[in-house]
């Protein structure tokens, strides 16, 4: 039986191997083989750790989700208000970064798979919305003069943006440059931060 460190470094390995088979190979290349390729094992291994395809996928998804929220934390966190919490929270989830667009190809994948699979769908659902929700608190805080329709309303736009802008940066980072992406970001936000009240 191995050791518990050894298992947790395992884990650990093969995280990462996921990882990069998504981010670098794409949906059609992520395998079991070709994890376990990229982890440096056998795929007996890989398949004790996951059961299939799917299994990669939702384990990649939640990799990402835990490092976009830790992220959208500190963000909200550091900001000097609400609404300046918003454009910081929106900027962290934006691909201005090779290791951002590294994580747009990552949910680019993703998303992709979802569109057939109800059960991945669903859990991108949940994310997304955790992502609407914690824009639209903020929004809320920051304005809270707009009705709930209306806070809904700018919190949907907004992350339809950020999205967006990860989908298309993550194939053409030249024409969705990071200077474009902050110019839209701040474009967008300009009327919500120019009418407060």
């Amino acid at each position: 039986m191995p050791r518990r460190r050894d298992v947790d470094g395992q884990r650990e390995r093969l995280s990462a191997a996921v990882w990069d088979v998504l981010a670098r190979d794409g949906l059609s290349g992520l395998t079991l083989r070709a994890v376990a390729e990229r982890a440096g094992c056998t795929t007996g291994l890989v398949l004790h750790t996951f059961a299939d395809k799917r299994a990669l996928l939702r384990h990649a998804r939640e990799l990402l989700h835990s490092r976009t929220r830790e992220r959208a934390d500190a963000a909200g966190q550091a900001a000097a208000d609400p609404l300046d919490a918003v454009r910081a929270v929106a900027l962290q989830a934006l691909p201005l970064s090779e290791e951002k667009r590294e994580e747009a190809r990552v949910w680019t994948g993703f998303l992709a798979a979802a569109a057939s699979d109800e059960e991945l769908r669903d859990l991108h659902v949940q994310h997304n919305r955790a992502f609407v929700q914690r824009v639209e608190t903020l929004i809320g805080q920051g304005r809270p003069d707009l009705s709930r329709a209306e806070r809904t309303h700018h919190a949907v736009s907004l992350v339809a943006l950020v999205e967006g802008l990860n989908t298309l940066a993550a194939a053409d980072p030249v024409t969705y440059s990071p200077h474009r992406q902050r110019l839209a970001l701040d474009r967008a936000l300009a009327g919500l931060v120019g009418e407060r009240a």
